[in-house]
């Protein structure tokens, strides 16, 4: 009886792998983040993050061209403030002209079809590194989901069609939701990172936008790893309040809390696979110590396979590029 049911039977070759695959990844399926910076000329590679760069707006166009041209649609953005423009109320976030609203209105006019979310939080503009407004070494809340709000605001009038917020302030997809209605920018969308962690993964971002915190930790605001239950709760809040896209942060550690989200919600899910899993990767590559492209594509298949429809990563590029091979 045992014979008759054989499962490697599809298993053969790769034609019938193929046929029979639960999963696959398509250039659909990934957002693509990008790094800004003041200046011109400019391409930085991040010491943390081998292979990707920081970008003055002048040659993130052509970066823009290159992701059209491999049909990647949908980028991420997120800007390094010079310190000057730092402080503790968010001012530069909400500047018109600032380098996030120049950055959307940049990438409209090279690809006005190119799908721009914005990263929301004040951490890149807080003199003290915090994704919120301190007072008395306490991060406080509604104060600076009013700052998010008025953020989120200025990057649609600039063109943004989608606002990310990264904050994890309790109330601000609510606030950002009702701004964005009362001054007209119904379509415009919110992906709110709903389940983001307090991990360790984070560090090469930090580098990247040189937004570490100045004192203390994100504990009292960002999620307490050790908790799985308490992702729904997040998760369920803001799509109450309106967010349309909810995100959990990082991925690879976290498979579990993707596959609970997208069992609990019925809006996409999107994962994010931060910069310490990218970093990981491309160390014990270069040590020789495991196959890079191998690897990348496991881990973003796992992603998939785990229930997410979209993901944010750092190897969109190179993923996209070996899939155009196959």
């Amino acid at each position: 009886m045992q014979h008759l049911r054989r499962n490697r039977r599809l298993r053969t070759n790769e034609t019938i792998r193929s046929i029979v695959r639960e999963n696959i990844l398509t250039v659909n399926d990934f957002l693509v983040p990008l790094f800004a910076v003041e200046g011109e000329g400019i391409k930085e590679e991040i010491a943390s993050m081998p292979g990707y760069y920081r970008y003055s707006l002048d040659l993130l166009r052509n970066e823009i061209e290159e992701l059209w041209a491999l049909g990647l649609k949908s980028v991420l953005l997120f800007v390094k403030v010079p310190d000057a423009l730092k402080d503790n109320k968010g001012t530069e976030a909400i500047n018109p002209e600032g380098l996030m609203q120049r950055g959307v209105r940049m990438i409209k006019e090279t690809r006005p079809e190119m799908l721009v979310m914005t990263d929301v939080a004040l951490d890149p503009y807080s003199s003290y590194g915090h994704d919120g407004i301190v007072e008395d070494g306490y991060i406080i809340n509604d104060e600076t989901t009013d700052v998010l709000a008025k953020m989120a605001l200025s990057h649609a009038r600039a063109g943004a069609d989608f606002v990310a917020p990264s904050d994890m302030m309790d109330g601000r997809i609510f606030a950002m939701r009702a701004l964005l209605e009362a001054e007209g920018f119904k379509n415009t969308g919110i992906m709110s990172y709903s389940a983001k962690y307090a991990s360790a993964f984070y560090g090469p971002f930090r580098d990247a936008l040189d937004s570490a915190p100045g004192f203390g930790d994100k504990k009292t605001y960002q999620m307490d790893f050790s908790n799985r239950k308490e992702a729904i709760k997040e998760v369920m809040m803001d799509v109450e309040e309106g967010a349309d896209i909810v995100m959990v942060k990082p991925g690879l550690s976290y498979l579990d809390i993707v596959r609970d989200v997208q069992d609990a919600v019925d809006v996409p899910v999107a994962v994010y696979q931060v910069s310490g899993e990218y970093a990981m990767v491309k160390a014990a590559a270069e040590k020789g110590w495991l196959d890079h492209d191998a690897v990348m594509m496991e881990q973003l298949m796992a992603f998939k396979r785990a229930g997410a429809n979209l993901i944010a990563t750092y190897f969109a590029k190179d993923a996209v590029k070996l899939l155009s091979q196959n």
